[in-house]
């Protein structure tokens, strides 16, 4: 549940109001300059973030931050391999180019390349952050053996050129028919053999399904997240995994993980912290998932103020939804920030005893729902460069129900993207009205923020499955109708009194712009992240679209939703919040019993009917208005430097640097941090 709401940063109230969250808006108005774009390529704009209240921070604090961060970094190449076989080959290949062309740097087809140089880091490999369909480059493949020919390429093996590694290169980077896409989630193809993720390898959907529901059937006990830190191949007839573990696969990468976890131990705040992170050693050294069981049990207790991700953990990158592509976050807690969260989770039982869902699917007791907003520090893997804004883990629902979760807001991330996209014209373009506008300004951002909470606080955290159902048996909908509850979680409860009573909000003004934004986002502006033509991959964009579209068509008989054109534009108009608010009730019952059942044929009716298919004409006009604002839809970030002050071999402080070159940090990482496995 890593990559929840990231979207919505984009498309909803990012933009100048009086409303923002209180202990932020000082940094905003004396720190502007800070928030910069520092590269801008293709549909993507790289920012910086700051890391307020670093410096307050004790030595050992700040070295835990440290070792921490050299932990995260290290697993990066992972994260290349796990997308696709060929990204690192073809990321080394590029950067060579990049490092060592002895050929004209200035012309229209140089600069075609560096851009699919920088979407390739951006993207982890050759296919999309988002949609997960491959990019072509655009340059020619006359000119892609030219740019071998003309760069020293020192590292091939002995027999290998560059000629060979050109034609080896050219039909995976430009021909679309290979391996289109990294998560194909077409219910009508095999999953598997349709998908280009390197999770598994001469294994059809069919195979897969039934080895892990037999391990799973076999297993004794609470829930193990069979699959998570695997490859599964098919060698000599039979289906054998490869662990991802100290000594196994990705184990160079892994020992040096291990060692800066180990010097993140030394530092600990208290034993506890130190125990759970030794924990988290084990499982590297051993890949068993009985460890990693114990190890979420010890980090979901752990109340550190730093505090961190580390390890194979979502599972959106898999077409069945089972391997967890490798990530990390390391930060601090915000205390100021922390505040509104706690008392969203202080009231969690309320909120889950008020649902609109059956009984039988609510928790008895809302088991340790911790929450709180977080400052990052260092962000890798899956999380970077384009970053989550929340997070709620661990996905093991029954660690859930049982020990509980913990939910972060990160507060920095945020504030970075919202000084960023000040007075962009996104909202002028697609509210229908004045009012919307003015409504957005003065409460988008307190909506934002609430929705983003709740989401993670609440949603994540809400609901209970049948004995003997399991997030497997949704197969590829688990992800969207996970999003699609927790987003329904949030959207129910920004109006309800109970926000008012706890101080949370002024008025249901609040609530009347969350709901604006988020039909606009759903109907219209998030499908300028779609290509013509092409319907709905991503998730997160389908479950805001499910919502959405299922609201529009419930609420055609009351009127509750009008799609309104004006001087030949489109525009969706809420005439009546309430019944909008009792719609959404409806909803959330209905999804959380697919979940809780398990029942994937009406997950399967749900997302395939609203969450999939583009109105073409509509999509057409969205995108020319778009275009005209000149905005990029995707955002990403460039990582702080942490360096360590010496004196006579003890580290003294840690000092933060902020660097503005992405080229520069890509290129650094892919030379310090490089795994060692051969290309």
């Amino acid at each position: 549940m890593m990559r929840n709401l990231l979207i919505i940063i984009l498309f909803t109230m990012m933009i100048n109001n009086s409303c923002h969250r209180k202990g932020d808006r000082s940094i905003a108005e004396k720190n502007d300059s800070f928030f910069i774009t520092v590269d801008r390529f293709a549909d993507i704009k790289i920012l910086r973030y700051q890391v307020p209240g670093f410096d307050e921070l004790s030595l050992n604090q700040k070295k835990q931050l440290y070792y921490l961060s050299q932990a995260a970094l290290w697993g990066r190449d992972i994260l290349f391999d796990q997308f696709y076989k060929d990204n690192l080959l073809i990321r080394k290949t590029l950067e060579t180019i990049y490092t060592t062309y002895q050929g004209d740097r200035t012309t229209d087809d140089y600069n075609a390349f560096v851009v699919y140089l920088k979407r390739v880091w951006f993207s982890s490999g050759i296919h999309h952050h988002y949609s997960t369909e491959k990019f072509i480059p655009g340059f020619s493949r006359d000119y892609f053996r030219q740019l071998i020919r003309n760069s020293a390429f020192s590292w091939l093996k002995k027999g290998d050129t560059p000629e060979l590694l050109a034609e080896k290169l050219i039909p995976v980077m430009f021909d679309m028919t290979v391996d289109t896409k990294r998560v194909n989630l077409d219910h009508s193809k095999d999953l598997i053999a349709s998908s280009a993720t390197n999770f598994y390898s001469g294994v059809t959907e069919h195979e897969a399904t039934v080895f892990y529901e037999a391990l799973e059937n076999e297993h004794q006990g609470p829930p193990l997240e069979y699959g998570l830190n695997t490859q599964l191949v098919k060698e000599n007839g039979k289906l054998v995994e490869k662990v991802w573990r100290s000594g196994g696969m990705y184990g160079q990468a892994i020992d040096s993980i291990v060692y800066w976890l180990g010097k993140a131990a030394e530092v600990a705040e208290d034993e506890q912290q130190k125990k759970m992170i030794l924990q988290l050693i084990r499982y590297y050294e051993t890949g068993d998932l009985k460890t990693w069981f114990d190890y979420t049990i010890q980090w979901v207790n752990d109340n550190s103020k730093v505090d961190f991700v580390n390890g194979f953990v979502e599972v959106y990158g898999d077409p069945l939804a089972r391997k967890g592509t490798w990530e990390s976050v390391v930060n601090f807690r915000d205390e100021v920030a922390t505040a509104r969260t706690r008392l969203l989770a202080s009231n969690a039982q309320w909120f889950e005893d008020h649902s609109p869902v059956d009984p039988r699917f609510k928790k008895e007791k809302s088991q340790g729902v911790s929450a709180k907003a977080i400052t990052i520090v260092q962000l890798a893997g899956d999380c970077y460069p384009h970053s989550p804004i929340g997070i709620n883990l661990p996905n093991n629902e029954w660690v859930r129900s049982n020990h509980g979760s913990k939910s972060v807001t990160l507060t920095n991330i945020i504030h970075s993207q919202y000084v960023a996209s000040f007075n962009d014209g996104l909202i002028e373009e697609f509210a229908f009205s004045e009012q919307e506008v003015e409504r957005a300004r003065k409460y988008g951002a307190l909506a934002l923020d609430l929705h983003v909470d709740m989401h993670e606080c609440l949603g994540h955290a809400s609901g209970k499955m049948l004995e003997h159902v399991t997030a497997g048996d949704l197969k590829n909908y688990h992800s969207t109708i996970e999003e699609t509850r927790a987003d329904l979680f949030a959207l129910y409860y920004i109006m309800d009194q109970k926000l008012i009573d706890l101080g949370l909000i002024p008025s249901f003004e609040v609530a009347y712009a969350e709901y604006d934004s988020y039909i606009r986002s759903g109907l219209l502006v998030q499908l300028t992240r779609i290509e013509s033509g092409k319907e709905i991959e991503e998730s997160h964009m389908r479950n805001r679209q499910l919502i959405a579209s299922w609201l529009f068509e419930k609420g055609l008989k009351d009127n509750v939703i009008e799609k309104i054109i004006k001087d030949g534009k489109t525009f969706f108009k809420i005439n009546n919040y309430k019944k909008m608010h009792e719609n959404i009730g409806i909803l959330l019952a209905e999804i959380q019993r697919v979940k809780s059942e398990g029942d994937i044929e009406q997950a399967r009716y749900l997302v395939e009917k609203y969450g999939v298919k583009v109105d073409s004409a509509l999509h057409c006009e969205v995108l020319e208005r778009f275009k005209k604002l000149k905005i990029a839809p995707y955002t990403g970030f460039i990582n702080p430097l942490l360096i360590p002050v010496m004196d006579d071999g003890e580290i003294i402080d840690i000092r933060i640097e902020y660097p503005t070159d992405y080229a520069e940090q890509m290129l650094f990482y892919s030379t310090k941090y490089a795994a060692g496995w051969n290309y």
